[in-house]
Order: C-alpha cells, then sequence, then structure tokens
C-alpha cells in the first residue's frame, strides 16, 4: 500500500463533529477516513493506518449500551488521539479513572496547560471548547498531565514513548483557536507522519494508480461539464492519453455557454479526445409535456444514458476501422459528500 494512501482513521463515536475532525486533519496535508466504532480492531489492522483519532459523542461511558473502545487496539503500535468521548474511552481502556465529578463543562472554558509536546510553547491558559459531564480524574499509568479545566481534572495528556495522547475539549472547533495546531503537532511530531498529502502528490498519485490499472486499454468518460467529471477526465487523460475518449452530451439544458466552454478550454486545457453528441431536440422532445419533477429526472436520465450509449458506439467503431475493440473502462467523476450520501 502507497505511503500517500495509509489513513488516518477518525473512529466516530456518534459526534457531530466526526467529518469535521477528518476535515481537520486533511488541512494538516495528511489523508484521513472517517469509520463507525462498530469497526473492530482487525478491521482497523487491515487498513494500515498510520493513526487512529477516536472522535467525541454524546454518550457516558458508564451509560447502558454506550461505545465501547476496544482495548487491544493499543497493542498494534499505532498513535492514538483521543477527543472529548473518545479520550475518556481511551483513558478508561487504558487503566485510567473516569468518573462522574457533578461538574460538568459545556462552551467556552479556559484551559490550563503544563507543558508537553503537543501544548508545549502554547499560552499556559487558552480557551477552548468543552461538552462534557463525566472526566478523566486519574490519567493512565505512564501518562503525563499536560492540561487541566475547572470541571476536568485531567484535560489532557500524552504518553510520548508510546505516540498516545488525548484531550478533553475538541480542537477541531474554530472555538478552541490552538486546536488545529494541537491536531497538527500529533499528526507530524507525535505520530511522525509527513506533511505529503498535497494536490500535487495526490494528484501523480492517483495518475500512477489509473496508468497500473488501465495498462494497454482504452476508457470512455461521460464528461457532465461539471468539476467532478473534469478532473477525473483530466487525471485519466495525463495517465493514458488519447487512449481516453470524453463524450460530451448537449442536451439543451446547459447553462449559456457551457458547451462551447468544454469544447474549447477542456480541450485546449488537457488536449483530451472529445466528442460532442448534439441530442437538444431529442431531450426537448420528450419532455414536452412532462410536469412532474420525478418524471423529468427519469426522462433526462434514461435520454442521457441512451445517448451516451449512441455515442460510445460510434467512437469505439472508429477506434477500430469498422471493428469494435474492447473499451474496458469507464471513467466516472464522483465528488466525496456523494459517497459519503450513498453510504459508499
Amino acid at each position: 500500500m502507497a505511503e500517500t494512501q495509509r489513513p488516518v482513521l477518525v473512529v466516530d463515536f456518534g459526534a457531530q463533529y466526526a467529518q469535521l475532525i477528518a476535515r481537520r486533519v486533511r488541512e494538516s496535508s495528511v489523508y484521513s477516513e472517517v469509520i463507525p466504532h462498530t469497526a473492530t480492531v482487525d478491521e482497523i489492522a487491515e487498513k494500515q493506518p498510520l493513526a487512529v483519532i477516536l472522535s467525541g459523542g454524546p454518550s457516558s461511558v458508564y451509560a447502558e449500551g454506550a461505545p465501547q473502545l476496544d482495548a487491544r487496539l493499543f497493542d498494534l503500535d499505532i498513535p492514538v488521539f483521543g477527543i472529548c468521548y473518545g479520550f475518556q474511552a481511551m483513558a478508561q481502556a487504558l487503566g485510567g479513572t473516569v468518573a462522574h465529578t457533578g461538574t460538568r463543562e459545556y462552551g467556552r472554558t479556559d484551559l490550563d496547560i503544563d507543558g508537553g509536546l503537543l501544548h508545549g510553547g502554547l499560552p499556559t491558559r487558552q480557551p477552548v471548547w468543552m461538552s462534557h459531564g463525566d472526566a478523566v480524574t486519574d490519567a493512565p499509568e505512564g501518562f503525563e498531565v499536560t492540561g487541566t479545566s475547572a470541571g476536568a481534572p485531567v484535560a489532557a495528556f500524552e504518553n510520548r514513548a508510546r505516540k498516545l495522547a488525548g484531550v478533553q475539549y475538541h480542537p477541531e472547533v474554530l472555538h478552541s483557536p490552538h486546536g488545529q495546531q494541537v491536531l497538527s503537532r500529533f499528526l507530524h511530531e507525535l505520530a511522525g507522519i509527513p506533511a505529503t498529502w498535497t494536490p500535487a502528490n495526490i494528484a501523480e498519485s492517483l495518475i500512477t494508480s489509473v496508468r497500473e490499472q488501465i495498462g494497454d486499454g482504452h476508457a470512455i468518460c461521460g464528461l457532465s461539464g461539471g468539476v467532478d467529471s473534469a478532473v477525473a477526465a483530466a487525471l485519466v487523460q495525463r495517465a493514458i492519453g488519447d487512449r481516453l475518449t470524453c463524450v460530451f452530451v448537449d442536451h439543451g439544458l446547459l447553462r449559456a455557454g457551457e458547451r462551447e466552454q468544454v469544447q474549447q478550454d477542456f480541450v485546449a486545457a488537457t488536449g483530451a479526445k472529445l466528442v460532442t453528441v448534439d441530442a437538444v431536440d431529442k431531450f426537448l422532445g420528450e419532455l414536452k409535456g412532462v410536469t412532474d419533477p420525478e418524471e423529468k429526472r427519469k426522462t433526462i436520465g434514461r435520454e442521457f444514458i441512451r445517448s451516451f450509449e449512441d455515442a460510445v458506439s460510434e467512437v469505439v467503431v472508429e477506434q477500430s476501422g469498422g471493428t469494435k475493440p474492447e473499451v474496458e473502462f469507464l471513467v466516472q467523476g464522483t465528488l466525496y459528500p456523494d459517497v459519503v450520501e450513498s453510504g459508499g
């Protein structure tokens, strides 16, 4: 597995900020993925993560049915960072004490700092964003307590030898002004992860991966004019050159000038081979008299597939001099939010 593809895993314990934590990791130029707390230790190990971050969550560690943390995670010799509920679950699994202190902290809170790698050099008293009822009262053996607050006797700890650390507050939100620094220090200084997940490195990694996957084959890309398909097409074109054919269907429902922009600007920027299908009359004819939005959506989808298939048929015949070659690959650009919403 390539180094740039090994993720930092964010274990979601039901936090509203789990995706935000993953975003903050990426802003530190490190690749991240969110996984559910039900993932087993074996499943985590299989992903070969560079580090694991345990998110917050609404539960008490003592509540019946609360998400559990398998202590075997710490036998994997992987850097781990706990946040809020994840911090408490981590402390409990490692032999520390989590208690109902009777003091709840919600919202802006002052954190008192006492050294440590993650907080060293930062203001000794700093505002952070808290959201907890239980609190860690005793750190696990071998851990240095580096932060306290009025409601959390142990608000931050770390064990540099084992590359383990955690905080009671939420470093991922802007209400914790030094939170991104703390998270970045965990990733780069404690876990030793290089800041290599940059746009240039991502592109080169994807191009290499596509080149290896496609080999000497051919590919077809349905180009919509949007960012997702345009970026996917540009990357694949850099990988396999003129063995990629992009098909753009003009269905008459485009923004003004979009067809010309795709034909001129996209081709000029990428050098990709482009086939444009003029299907305006067909689409508008099929949509004439249709008023139900869902029926419109289905009609557009159906006709787009038909137009694309017709175009692909003509393209492969032209490529083969009269006989169809095997076009083994279909290129599709999909935005990350679409993957999340579809459960992928």
